[in-house]
């Protein structure tokens, strides 16, 4: 049995956005990337095909996956998340020990992740570390970059 890929509704809109252009506008762009290169003639040494034709099929992939993550997906509605504990859903305001940082995260599923805004995956080092938290809480995370000491703030949506 699959899995359900669990989704906040801002992630769900995003995805389901992505895959409607890809659908309408990618696979018309690529068709004419394909009309253009088999104009050119030969297609044995013809790279703008070949290029073109891995777009698509790359493309082609990627709406298959869009499709069969948003076919299994389970929305988070605001009221089912809970500022008790960090789960996914929850933005956490994290210190750094060391450091004295303060950042504010937003813990997602790994569908929506998106590190260099500060949407990170429960299944990231951090995220899976800060997951059942609480406010308070001191939290040893071993990270690419070495370990981290991490207190807990702020749980809010």
């Amino acid at each position: 049995m699959k899995k359900k890929v669990v989704l906040t509704d801002e992630g769900f809109r995003k995805l389901e956005k992505e895959l409607t252009e890809l659908k309408t506008t990618g696979r018309k762009e690529v068709a004419e990337k394909i009309r253009t290169a088999l104009s050119f003639g030969d297609l044995s040494e013809n790279s703008e095909y070949e290029e073109a034709k891995n777009e698509q099929a790359m493309m082609e992939s990627r709406i298959a996956q869009l499709e069969s993550v948003l076919r299994d997906v389970q929305i988070l509605e605001k009221n089912e998340i809970s500022t008790d504990a960090v789960s996914v859903g929850v933005r956490v305001l994290v210190e750094n020990k060391d450091n004295g940082e303060k950042v504010l995260y937003h813990i997602v599923s790994s569908s929506e992740a998106d590190p260099f805004n500060f949407k990170i995956s429960d299944k990231s080092p951090i995220g899976k570390a800060l997951l059942m938290r609480g406010v308070g809480d001191n939290v040893l995370v071993d990270t690419p970059a070495g370990l981290l000491t991490l207190r807990v703030l702020e749980i809010s949506q």
